[in-house]
């Protein structure tokens, strides 16, 4: 008798989401450095900042831009609504679910790496880089929200994860005292901001957003369906 090999399970092949969330936390750190440093003190992903830089350019502070703020929250909420829709028509399988929000994220960063090369400064580059990056960030977000892992439902604003990384500490209740996810989040946005104000800083404004497209790219063609 021959005894009939398991078929394997495709969700399980590939890069675990929490590892991929964690590189999606360090292009973070990325995608803000472009957005802040070098499209006027705005963010693309992270809203929380981006709401207050909205109330500090709505209060005439100098530096801000009410107009780049609106955009970049208008283009990221609508990008939310479609990562809705995403994560609806393909929810049932997380590998293809998360491989689809990936690869939108990969094309729209390498869209917006791609104007920036070819039209450095001017007003329509600087909202066309705002838009594309927000609308991507917006995407991601409501698909890794769907997704509902431990201490990564977000990979773009890191509140909640430090409160709870010191409440539940040895210092606050003590309930979880060692949290190495929530302090893998903090590191890799971290590191994603170094690295990303680091190229604005030197390189052309590309460099980093090329950057942040191949790992997406990649990301896309490695994530599994598994925690």
């Amino acid at each position: 008798m021959h005894t009939a090999t398991p078929t394997p399970d495709p969700e399980t092949r590939g890069v675990r989401l929490v590892f991929v969330l964690l590189a999606l936390t360090l292009l973070s750190g990325i995608i803000d450095a472009v957005s802040y440093l070098g499209l006027g003190h705005v963010f693309t992903a992270n809203m929380t900042g981006n709401v207050v830089v909205l109330g500090f350019a709505a209060a005439g502070a100098p530096g801000f831009s009410v107009p780049h703020s609106a955009a970049s929250l208008a283009a990221f909420l609508l990008g939310a609504a479609v990562g809705g829709r995403v994560a609806a028509r393909f929810g049932g399988s997380r590998r293809r679910w998360m491989r689809v929000t990936l690869t939108t994220e990969a094309v729209l960063v390498a869209a917006s790496a791609v104007v920036a090369f070819a039209r450095p400064g001017g007003t329509a580059t600087t909202y066309t880089l705002i838009a594309l990056t927000a609308f991507a960030m917006g995407v991601r977000n409501a698909n890794v929200r769907k997704l509902g892992i431990p201490d990564l439902t977000a990979t773009t604003v890191l509140t909640t994860t430090l409160t709870g990384l010191v409440s539940e500490s040895h210092l606050g209740d003590a309930t979880r005292p060692h949290s190495p996810r929530r302090v893998a989040a903090v590191l890799a946005l971290a590191v994603g901001a170094v690295l990303g104000a680091w190229l604005v800083l030197h390189e052309d404004l590309g460099i980093p957003l090329l950057v942040a497209a191949v790992v997406a790219g990649v990301l896309a063609v490695v994530a599994s369906g598994r925690e």
